[in-house]
């Protein structure tokens, strides 16, 4: 090859070289016009706050298996159906169990003087046969020897079930808080590990907690109570873990503040007598044992056949209305929906929304439609669609606003991210973070080796003040973070829906061994 020709040759190899990494560089570009059109809608035009507000004031709280989930998924549909969505509707999994709703709940000290009880029952326990007067006794049991202690003496009792102990002063510092910025530092350069998650094996501790409220039944109490975790008047209330085996006999289980649980247990600690009159009504539902994931499509164009989701946790606990958790996950979502169908932008891909249901019992609608449409974690069975679905965006961290994205280990989609963030750079998303968060639905498509995505959020006040609490309700929230939430994950759903290729993914995971 003469010099000559051998010059051309390198310069026609560099201007190839540089023509596909411009087109790899440019494919991932940020669409300005399109992020411009989608911030007009969203915050000129923004449905966010009224959604929620039907979510929560309306249909709240939204129980898994309660008549307000239900209602709240037909509110959603129809909303959907008036937006232009294709096909929304419920698709069933399950079985779930027996829903349960609380329709009365009052807890009155009679004597030595008359107060009421802040408290709430636990989730999927009985109530009381009407309004059911009896004395109060602290009897502590916490171990095997306990219970001779305390055999023949409860009949028809209310169980204080733990003395009562020292309530920590709160934190000098904010409830409400934003992260730093050398916080989000520290987030950004943590190594790609999980937190705990979820499905851990039973403990001895929770098999001697069961062997207590059998206990409890056989010696004929009236009702058990037990202080809340939380305090300030925040009450943190979950489930009496009988759903699965609703025959299972158990007594009616109320959670009270610490305040009020520590002024009840400190009297009976004097020999004082006290007297209780409770009135708890629940409902168990039968009609339909299984649950539903609310779902709804932006059909996609030359590449339909692939997917995008987008999705949030429905339901929520029972205390509060489930405003931050996760009402506001799924109205962003919804918004994000409603402000990709009224832009009228192209998208080559199929958008799909999933609201789960059962997430609070343990992921369990997100797991289950993976399972139906994309592979069987335990055995890594995978179906067609599994290699059609580019990726997932999960929102499911309370109010607070976007301000990056845990990549879950893939940092291959690294670089792709940071462009996609630089529109977003002065709302504060700047931060990947290369870990993964655990706890919420992109999990269970992480685990079958799909592209699973949680944003990182603000906490604002969220652990510390309303996730699973009473004061989880509509005036916690943060209306202008979540309208620009929105706005920051519809742009992401656009840039991966029109995306040349789908979005890199890891190696498969090993079947799971449990």
């Amino acid at each position: 090859m003469t010099s000559r020709r051998a010059g051309l040759f390198v310069l026609v190899m560099a201007l190839t070289l540089a023509g596909i990494l411009a087109s790899a560089q440019s494919q991932d570009q940020p669409d300005l016009d399109a992020i411009h059109a989608i911030k007009e809608e969203a915050f000129q035009r923004s449905q966010l706050m009224d959604v929620l507000s039907y979510l929560t004031d309306v249909y709240g709280p939204r129980l898994t298996g309660s008549p307000n989930l239900k209602n709240a998924a037909d509110y959603a549909v129809v909303k959907m159906r008036e937006w232009g969505i294709s096909t929304p509707g419920l698709e069933p999994w399950g079985p779930f169990g027996k829903g349960w709703s609380n329709e009365r709940f009052s807890v009155h000290v009679i004597a030595p003087q008359p107060y009421p009880l802040l408290g709430y029952p636990k989730a999927y326990t009985p109530g009381t046969a009407g309004p059911v007067t009896g004395e109060a006794v602290l009897a502590p049991i916490a171990s095997e020897r306990d219970f001779d202690v305390w055999r023949g003496k409860l009949r028809g009792k209310f169980v204080l079930m733990t003395a009562p102990g020292d309530v920590a002063a709160p934190s000098l510092e904010p409830l409400a808080r934003r992260f730093t910025d050398q916080e989000l530092e520290t987030l950004a350069k943590q190594p790609a590990t999980r937190t705990a998650g979820r499905g851990a094996n039973p403990t001895t501790g929770q098999t001697f907690a069961r062997r207590r409220l059998q206990f409890f039944v056989d010696e004929g109490v009236a009702g058990v109570f037990e202080p809340s975790r939380g305090n300030g008047n925040a009450v943190i209330v979950l489930g009496g873990n009988v759903r699965q085996s609703p025959e299972t006999a158990v007594p009616t289980q109320v959670v009270l503040s610490v305040e009020h649980y520590g002024r009840l247990a400190r009297t009976l600690q004097k020999q004082i007598p006290v007297s209780l009159e409770v009135d708890i009504r629940n409902r168990f539902h039968d009609e339909d044992l299984n649950s539903f994931t609310v779902v709804g499509d932006i059909p996609g164009t030359d590449k339909a056949s692939e997917l995008v989701m987008v999705g949030a946790h429905f339901d929520s606990w029972h205390t509060g209305t489930g405003a931050t958790d996760n009402a506001a996950g799924s109205a962003v979502m919804l918004e994000v929906m409603r402000i990709l169908k009224a832009t009228g932008l192209t998208m080559r891909r199929t958008v799909r929304i999933g609201l789960w249901t059962g997430e609070e019992q343990g992921l369990l609608g997100s797991a289950a439609y993976v399972k139906e449409h994309f592979g069987d974690r335990r055995t890594m069975q995978l179906k067609p669609e599994h290699r059609r679905l580019s990726a997932y965006y999960n929102l499911d961290n309370g109010t607070g606003a976007i301000r990056g994205v845990y990549l879950e280990g893939n940092e291959a989609i690294a670089p792709i991210f940071q462009k996609w963030m630089a529109p977003f750079a002065k709302a504060g998303m700047k931060t990947l973070a290369i870990r993964g968060t655990r706890g919420t639905d992109h999990t269970s498509f992480d685990a079958v080796g799909l592209p699973g995505f949680q944003f990182i959020q603000d906490p604002i006040e969220y652990s510390t003040r309303t996730h699973h609490t009473n004061l989880d309700v509509f005036e916690r929230i943060q209306s202008s973070d979540l309208i620009q939430n929105a706005a920051i994950v519809a742009s992401f759903v656009y840039h991966t829906a029109n995306r040349e290729d789908q979005l890199p993914r890891k190696p498969l995971p090993q079947p799971a061994t449990r």
